[in-house]
């Protein structure tokens, strides 16, 4: 049925075929997360140039639920016709790797367009607790007769991954607690109510500057330029390393034209100097990858995922 469809939607509305006629009047950049999140607040910035350069409306279309489910089914039905695109970071991945439920595939369901950028996420944690290292956390969880709690951006999120195996490679026990996404998880652990968890630069840095959250490791050597003196998770004694990324997707069936035109030009936004220094002020730098090459890392990273949280235990739930 989804190829039927794809073969109608092209034979109606064949004026977006080619590069030359893209794009129409209104681009929608579905994005399956809260506003807010580091996916949202980077295809925001992305999304305002492309509309600058391209002199049309460019719609995000936050449509959350379901850990990002929702929205993304919801995307893979529209018409490959150019006027819909399905904005991802790497929890898109990680869902599709652990829950075989996920009713849509990165290989049948999406065509790629491509990589927007990466970013170290950061583990945090409130600073009331008074932790002056990851081994400090550790050290507490393990006195805690039922464990400890902490949060992330839903199951099968990056950082539910992030957290699990770090709970798991330091011996703790610990207890998910799943949000509906990563601004949500944040203020539970800057209130205390759960111990820690993993947020990309855009939640993570501004509020640690600001005191209400304490970093105190990063998962990778990458993160230590945003905030110097925030060890990567291997440094502090967990051999573990993993960014995060954020990228574009389209309907399958999406004429390559299409989607090379629209790379080409978030390729030329991702130059800009002013979108670099605003990438840098969220923990993130720009990491373009075009429709192929961002459809086998995409499809790599599924299948590295699926291996990773087999061994640390996460199951969907």
């Amino acid at each position: 049925m989804k190829r039927l469809l794809t073969l109608l939607a092209l034979l109606v509305a064949p004026a977006f075929a080619n590069a030359q006629d893209f794009p129409p009047p209104q681009v929608r950049i579905v994005v399956p997360f809260t506003p807010g999140g580091g996916t949202d607040v980077i295809t925001r910035l992305v999304a305002q140039r492309l509309a600058e350069m391209w002199k049309v409306s460019v719609i995000i279309d936050n449509r959350i639920g379901a850990g990002g489910v929702i929205g993304s089914k919801w995307a893979a039905e529209q018409a490959p016709d150019g006027r819909t695109f399905l904005a991802v970071a790497s929890a898109f991945g990680v869902r599709l790797a652990i829950d075989p439920t996920v009713p849509y595939s990165v290989d049948k369901d999406f065509t790629g367009v491509g990589q927007m950028a990466r970013s170290p996420s950061f583990l945090v944690t409130s600073p009331q607790h008074g932790f002056k290292s990851l081994q400090d956390l550790v050290a507490y969880a393990k006195k805690q007769p039922q464990g400890i709690q902490y949060a992330s951006a839903g199951v099968g999120s990056t950082a539910h991954m992030h957290s699990a195996a770090v709970a798991h490679l330091t011996g703790m026990k610990a207890e998910h607690v799943a949000y509906r996404g990563t601004p949500e998880a944040v203020n539970d652990v800057m209130s205390g109510r759960v111990l820690y968890c993993f947020a990309p630069g855009p939640n993570a840095i501004p509020l640690a500057k600001a005191g209400k959250l304490q970093i105190l490791a990063t998962t990778s050597d990458g993160g230590t330029a945003f905030m110097p003196g925030v060890p990567s998770l291997e440094k502090a004694g967990v051999p573990y390393e993993g960014d995060d990324w954020f990228g574009i997707f389209a309907p399958a069936g999406t004429p390559a034209a299409i989607r090379e035109r629209f790379a080409r030009d978030m390729a030329k936004v991702l130059e800009m100097p002013a979108v670099k220094e605003r990438l840098a002020t969220l923990g993130a730098t720009p990491a373009f990858m075009g429709p192929q090459e961002w459809d086998r890392f995409a499809r790599e990273y599924v299948v590295n995922m699926r291996k990773l949280g087999s061994a640390v235990g996460i199951k969907p739930q």
